[in-house]
């Protein structure tokens, strides 16, 4: 198993996505600290993990619980080895009605936390030559329409994230970004309200279909997170089915 004796902090991981890194990591043998406020889906999953994983109902846009967060993780499992800032909220509309309070959403619960959570792992990362991956998503990559908030905090993760990889490198602490497409639940909402939009979406993804976040996104993020990939560093890798294609 490639993450055997691998400890793993997971934002948002009590659903999508984000449950998908954690049962991802467990399958492989690491024990992981998930976080997120929905607290029947996080206890749910730590009953369905056992021992692997614990669960923390903690509010990430509050800037203590950044250092809170990671003594969690060090006193349950005694280090941390891998951060996974994916947990991220927002609202969509035109840019013209695009207000303050939409833009302190996104980046109060994505790009504020993952830049909190990133400083606050830093000496364990460095202690253990650990790994960080953050999210990035084609609404900031492509410049989709009315997701100008989200779009925005988006591509400052990348940002930072591009920082980190290029300072923390000689701390031996691997940093990159996975952008995604994959059938979560918000996913399935955004696209029961918009009818047609999942052809649409299918139609410009030459693999043909929405990725599994557990057998699709989880299995790159293992990728990342163990020694296969101890010489990557500062890159996004787009895990959407060929959706989009950087140069």
């Amino acid at each position: 198993m490639r993450l055997t004796d691998k400890v793993a902090v997971v934002t948002g991981g009590a659903g999508g996505i984000g449950r998908g890194i954690v049962r991802a990591f467990t399958k492989e043998g690491a024990r992981v600290l998930f976080v997120d406020i929905d607290d029947n889906a996080g206890k749910a999953l730590e009953e369905e993990l056992g021992g692997a994983g614990k669960f923390m109902k903690a509010d990430i846009s509050v800037e203590e619980n950044a250092a809170a967060i990671v003594a969690a993780a060090v006193d349950a499992f005694g280090q941390l080895d891998i951060l996974v800032n994916n947990a991220h909220a927002s609202r969509q509309a035109p840019l013209l009605e695009t207000t303050q309070a939409m833009l302190d959403l996104s980046f109060g619960t994505g790009f504020y936390p993952t830049f909190w959570l990133m400083k606050a792992a830093h000496p364990h990362l460095a202690a253990q030559r650990g790994s960080v991956i953050n999210f990035a998503s084609g609404a900031g990559i492509d410049g989709q329409v009315t997701q100008g908030s989200y779009a925005a905090a988006k591509e400052a993760i990348r940002a930072i994230s591009r920082v980190a990889a290029n300072e923390w490198g000689g701390d031996g602490i691997n940093v990159n970004i996975i952008s995604p497409l994959a059938l979560t639940e918000g996913v399935e909402a955004y696209m029961k309200a918009n009818p047609g939009m999942e052809k649409t979406l299918l139609a410009r993804t030459p693999l043909g279909r929405f990725g599994d976040p557990e057998q699709d996104i989880g299995r790159v993020a293992v990728f990342l997170a163990s020694e296969d990939a101890a010489y990557v560093t500062g890159q996004t890798l787009m895990v959407d089915g060929g959706t989009i294609k950087l140069r």
